[in-house]
């Protein structure tokens, strides 16, 4: 027989177990200790909480553009700040109009192998502006030069039809398609395989107005146009524009040419004398995403 003595003991008994079992919860012997790399493998797994964040993938950078014009009109841009460094950027149009093929079936060369394969030997970086019909007339060429770290590929319209009217004779875009036009060569250069397209937009024999600034706004792009015009679409005397682009650089230019053999037959011997001269007065050649990222840090 259990007395009230014994009774009493043992509700005693069992409160001391229960505080007990409390007072472990809280006692810091008992907090779980945080799990680390070294302490547990899932622990490392790029993202995981108590990841260290060195181990964090970095977020992708965004290719400078430039803010909205007024109105949110298309940002131009000319040419960088003409800060004290010297820094230029040789710019290509890959130009192929929407109506071409058959000259290209028979045999017209659009492209120029030759002026890729030079700037590659010389190690100098560039921007080429390409048409989404040459992307689709040399999709190779135009995978191999998207995929090459020398350079950048931005957009120069699918048709190469003008924007505005009367330029230089080229048939014209229509306002309602103008959008239409910039996207679809973004299309063309994804089907070539080429990776990262730049958002930059030059108007087809640089010709626009405000009606084409407004039409192509909603793509996102920064329109880039030149401060030096080499002169060699159609020549034939290569010292001629060499003389030309020597005389017209300045810090920050932004040199406009063509990489078509067809067009532009010289081209590649001006570069093969531009680039060890400008090297010889100290400039040093960057892309146009460069320029516009050091135009935006000046700002």
């Amino acid at each position: 027989m259990i007395t009230p003595a014994c009774r009493r003991l043992v509700a005693l008994c069992a409160l001391g177990t229960t505080l007990g079992a409390l007072a472990a919860c809280g006692s810091p012997q008992q907090t779980p200790t945080p799990r680390t790399a070294s302490s547990s493998p899932a622990s490392a797994a790029p993202g995981h909480p108590s990841a260290p964040l060195s181990h964090a993938p970095a977020a992708p950078s965004r290719p400078p553009t430039l803010a909205p014009g007024p109105a949110g009109l298309t940002p131009v841009f000319r040419n960088a700040p003409r800060a004290p460094g010297k820094t230029v950027a040789l710019t290509f149009d890959a130009d192929m109009t929407a109506d071409q093929g058959g000259r290209a079936a028979a045999g017209e060369h659009f492209d120029n192998p030759g002026l890729i394969a030079a700037l590659r030997t010389l190690k100098v970086p560039a921007t080429v502006f390409m048409t989404g019909r040459w992307a689709e007339e040399y999709p190779d060429q135009a995978r191999s030069i998207g995929r090459d770290s020398l350079f950048e590929i931005a957009n120069h319209s699918y048709s190469h039809f003008a924007f505005t009217d009367d330029c230089y004779g080229l048939p014209t875009v229509p306002e309602d398609r103008m959008r239409e036009d910039v996207e679809r060569a973004y299309t063309a250069f994804h089907k070539a395989g080429v990776p990262e397209p730049m958002p930059y937009f030059r108007f087809p024999g640089g010709c626009y107005d405000r009606r084409a600034l407004r039409a192509v706004s909603g793509t996102g792009v920064t329109a880039v146009q030149w401060d030096v015009v080499s002169g060699d679409a159609f020549a034939t005397d290569a010292d001629a524009v060499a003389q030309q682009v020597l005389q017209g650089v300045k810090p920050g230019s932004v040199v406009v040419m063509h990489c078509t053999r067809s067009a532009a037959p010289t081209t590649e011997q001006v570069v093969r004398t531009v680039v060890p001269e400008l090297r010889r007065q100290g400039y040093r050649f960057v892309k146009v995403s460069e320029l516009i990222g050091t135009a935006n840090a000046r700002h």
